[in-house]
């Protein structure tokens, strides 16, 4: 449908949270069960709400992570920073994996759910009367969780586009743009230049912007809205070959030339040269904070040293078995994971099950993940919404791939996985349900 400002939109339909093998999250359906979990675009229901409720985001200092990919590993990296700095942070970051409290952090512990359902039990009547959708409702609470726990600062992550995202009602001292690439083009456009321009709509007047999008035509549209708005535009350099990037198997090292502290050497956890290039992001933003926020050198390297993003390239052991899960969800993402891959030495056979959404394109995502693997299975994800689930069928015949196979039961795919990988490597990758579901089904939801 189409909505009044011009923005495309999406009918609203509830999504199934839970499936009988490994029961989801209870507390997700407890709270949100009558909250519309389409996407409605306007920053007018929320305003409304957050003006009627004490408007609890203002007066805390606040980065705002925006981009294709990438944003949660920036927007984790500050906070990991900044609280091994002494600070009281808030972080907000979507979409959870298994379970809704994944989304808030304060100091870098989990919300516990009962906080959660007594905070919105406070809330309902207003969420139900400014009618939030689902991920409205859930920035809200992350709002007035922030202001009760008197939080220091907030860093919060864009959850789609930018100009209309729910997040884009807070006043920051900084904004950071990752990349722009093509993906949710049925709600931000199909060119790369209106995606730019939707991802773009979080500039703020006199609020720097920082990007390490490596694309010039693109980043001249950036620079350009920030000219617009009196913006300061940031140019992070991301050329990974002069990083002398490092890979391993528990971490990724590089050098980072800063202005304040010169080069510094630097390792994350975060596995593959794109996350040397979030975290070069990260440390640039760190590095432009304001003196009660600016951490010393000694504590920005101990501070990427401990992030923690699963997830992303996380490699667990299990049962003589290597497992990676990756929540890559489009083509952008699947290239960077099978490069990683492909520089990591992991046992063989390396087994690929997966499962996109249907409104991602699955054509250009699998070609690259299918050159890495020696056998894959095509599935479909218990928690993936009824209307946006993919044609596992389809995908098979497009691809011609005579690696992959089908396999739609999500508890037999994992047991198919098992049986080909053998000791070998099962890679999960898809979606954010995708690797949700495996690590709910293997157990490994608290890892």
């Amino acid at each position: 449908m189409e909505r009044a400002d011009g923005a495309p939109g999406l009918s609203s339909k509830p999504a199934p949270h839970q499936w009988t093998e490994a029961p989801g999250d209870v507390l997700l359906d407890e709270l949100f069960s009558y909250v519309s979990h389409g996407i409605e675009w306007g920053l007018g229901r929320m305003e409304s709400f957050l003006g009627a409720t004490g408007d609890p985001h203002l007066g805390i200092p606040c980065v705002h992570i925006g981009g294709t990919n990438g944003k949660g590993s920036v927007a984790s990296t500050v906070a990991s920073v900044l609280n091994g700095a002494g600070h009281r942070v808030g972080l907000y970051t979507s979409p959870h994996l298994c379970f809704l409290r994944e989304r808030y952090q304060v100091g870098g512990v989990q919300v516990d759910d009962e906080e959660l359902r007594e905070l919105a039990g406070e809330l309902d009547a207003e969420i139900r009367r400014h009618r939030l959708t689902f991920f409205e409702a859930a920035t809200a609470l992350a709002f007035h969780l922030f202001k009760r726990r008197q939080v220091e600062i907030s860093v919060i992550e864009v959850g789609l586009g930018g100009r209309l995202d729910a997040t884009n009602v807070v006043t920051p001292f900084l904004t950071a743009i990752t990349n722009v690439d093509l993906d949710h083009c049925d709600y931000l456009g199909s060119t790369l230049d209106e995606i730019a321009k939707e991802k773009a709509g979080i500039i703020k007047a006199g609020v720097p912007l920082i990007t390490t999008e490596s694309d010039e035509r693109i980043r001249s549209l950036i620079a350009t809205q920030c000219d617009a708005v009196g913006a300061p535009f940031i140019r992070v350099e991301s050329d990974v070959e002069s990083m002398g990037v490092e890979l391993k198997e528990d971490f990724t090292a590089f050098d980072v030339l800063t202005t304040r502290w010169g080069r510094l050497h630097l390792r994350t956890p975060l596995l593959g040269e794109h996350q040397a290039v979030n975290a070069t992001l990260a440390v640039t933003l760190l590095e432009h904070m304001p003196p009660p926020f600016r951490p010393d050198p000694t504590t920005l390297v101990e501070g990427v040293s401990r992030v923690d993003w699963p997830g992303s390239v996380q490699v667990e052991r299990l049962e003589g078995r290597t497992w990676v899960f990756d929540v890559a969800h489009n083509t952008a993402g699947a290239v960077a994971l099978s490069a990683v891959l492909g520089r990591m030495e992991l046992p063989r056979p390396l087994v690929l099950l997966t499962a996109v959404l249907g409104d991602k394109d699955w054509r250009e995502m699998l070609p690259p993940l299918f050159e890495t693997a020696d056998h894959a299975i095509l599935t479909q994800a218990p928690t993936a919404p009824l209307d946006r689930r993919w044609e596992p069928r389809e995908a098979v015949t497009e691809s011609g791939s005579g690696v992959a196979e089908i396999q739609t039961d999500f508890v037999r795919a994992l047991d198919r996985a098992r049986e080909l990988a053998g000791s070998g490597t099962v890679v999960v990758t898809g979606s954010a349900h995708t690797v949700g579901d495996a690590l709910r089904g293997l157990g490994l939801q608290g890892s």
